[in-house]
């Protein structure tokens, strides 16, 4: 009787377990976007930005995957997969398909994709692509960072919005070509923006659509009427973001650049930072400055990305332009110098004495007029920009914030990237292959059934 009863309650107990189960995942799954990110880096957990990008979607968007199964890149696919996941569990209106291009290379002809690992994401007739190569950047220790949250949430809000923005890169001068700077130009254009080059000695007149200049890494001063153009149109609605090149003559050589700053109330110090402190691979001309308290660089310091600044020039703020705000964006540590002897610094041969400039420095600012309206971005550096420089920690945040802010966009896309371990692969031997499949396949389930059998065996004779 004992026996029978024990053994009752032995098969209650295990219904009323397994009830317990289902109703709790029953429930579990009726809580729509309810989970738990238990992953070391947060790989399924949205940023706010995007959660709110996607909250406020209200047209339909389709995202294609084109792959090739015969390259190998299971793994990127599948962790491009699982975010677009997340973003489907948003919003409804986001749809997914993906297609392998050997399998059907119908599909990708009709979409122009003539290569696997390209993503599409669709709203109408807008249409805009993302390649897996610009998701993930490999690091030396064999880790990566994936930035697909980023360009995801960057392609659909460039999908959705209907503003352009008209910016010119000012050329003539020996500033950086398009062809240095092809990441910028692509994350302008994925943001919106329309980038055209212009040369004022050849063009004469800075066009009417033009709704910034920007001078990138200039060597070269600009003439007499260029800078009498370039004042004219600043006068007016105009908008400028300049970012110094480096000449080892610019004390002397640069007076209308120096003008244009200085109409804003900014002074080249003609001195290039030195940071024996805080840098970039122990190069004291490598600078990682501290950031200033301002809307362009607040979510950059939260996030913890640096901005790294090449050969910068030192900047300060003066009282000769009162109907402008100048607040400061970079600025270096009090152990930095300027060093004014420009030739010894050629030379690698520079320390410090009495003629430098005694630290903290500063590198950057952000320029408002008297309505607080944005009007400028100065800064001391450019090497950030350029196509060897622009992936390394925040710059391209950095430059991407600084130029939207001038351009008086509130919807800046700033993620951090993700981190990923590095990728760990076994190697075994056939043999090695056949033990591990006889000791988990066969041997330990065997075990755990004799072992069973006997304990069934012992309690069955008592």
């Amino acid at each position: 009787m004992n026996k029978w009863i024990r053994g009752t309650n032995a098969t209650v107990l295990s219904i009323a377990v397994i009830g317990i189960f289902i109703i709790l995942t029953i429930f579990l799954h009726s809580l729509k976007g309810f989970q738990v990110d238990l992953t070391k880096n947060k790989s399924f957990t949205l940023s706010e930005q995007t959660v709110t990008t996607l909250k406020n979607l209200n047209q339909d968007i389709h995202i294609i995957s084109f792959t090739n199964s015969g390259d190998g890149n299971e793994f990127i696919t599948r962790q491009v997969t699982d975010m677009i996941t997340e973003y489907k569990k948003q919003n409804s209106k986001i749809t997914y398909d993906e297609y392998d291009m050997l399998k059907q290379p119908s599909m990708a002809k009709q979409y122009g994709v003539d290569q696997g690992g390209t993503l599409v994401f669709e709203m109408g007739t807008k249409k805009q692509n993302v390649n897996f190569y610009e998701l993930f950047n490999g690091q030396q220790d064999g880790s990566y960072t994936f930035t697909g949250e980023e360009k995801f949430t960057q392609a659909i809000t460039s999908l959705t919005s209907t503003e352009k923005h008209t910016v010119y890169l000012l050329s003539g001068h020996q500033e950086y070509p398009q062809t240095a700077m092809t990441i910028l130009k692509s994350s302008l254009e994925a943001a919106n923006y329309v980038v055209k080059d212009l040369n004022l000695y050849v063009e004469g007149k800075i066009p009417d659509d033009a709704q910034m200049l920007m001078l990138l890494g200039p060597q070269n001063d600009l003439n007499d009427k260029e800078a009498e153009l370039i004042q004219a149109y600043l006068k007016d609605k105009g908008k400028i973001y300049i970012a110094l090149g480096f000449n080892k003559d610019m004390a002397t050589k640069w007076k209308n650049i120096d003008a244009i700053m200085k109409t804003y109330g900014i002074v080249d110090q003609h001195a290039i930072a030195i940071e024996p402190k805080q840098t970039s691979l122990y190069d004291p001309l490598t600078i990682i400055p501290d950031y200033g308290s301002h809307e362009i660089t607040n979510k950059l310091s939260s996030n913890n990305l640096v901005t790294m600044l090449s050969l910068a020039a030192s900047l300060t703020a003066d009282e000769s332009a009162p109907d402008y705000t100048q607040s400061l964006l970079l600025k270096t540590t009090d152990k930095a110098y300027g060093e004014t002897d420009i030739n010894l610094l050629a030379q690698s041969k520079t320390k410090q004495d009495a003629t430098d400039i005694k630290g903290p420095l500063n590198l950057g600012y952000a320029i408002a007029n008297k309505d607080n309206k944005p009007k400028a971005v100065i800064l001391g550096g450019s090497t950030f920009v350029l196509d060897q420089d622009i992936q390394n920690q925040g710059n391209k945040d950095f430059a991407m914030n600084s130029i939207g802010w001038l351009q008086e966009q509130k919807d800046q896309i700033t993620i951090r990237p993700r981190q990923g371990d590095a990728f760990q692969q076994a190697m075994i031997t056939p043999s090695q292959a056949n033990t591990i499949f006889l000791v988990t396949i066969v041997f330990l389930p065997l075990l755990f059934l004799v072992i069973g059998g006997l304990i069934w065996w012992r309690r069955r004779r008592g």
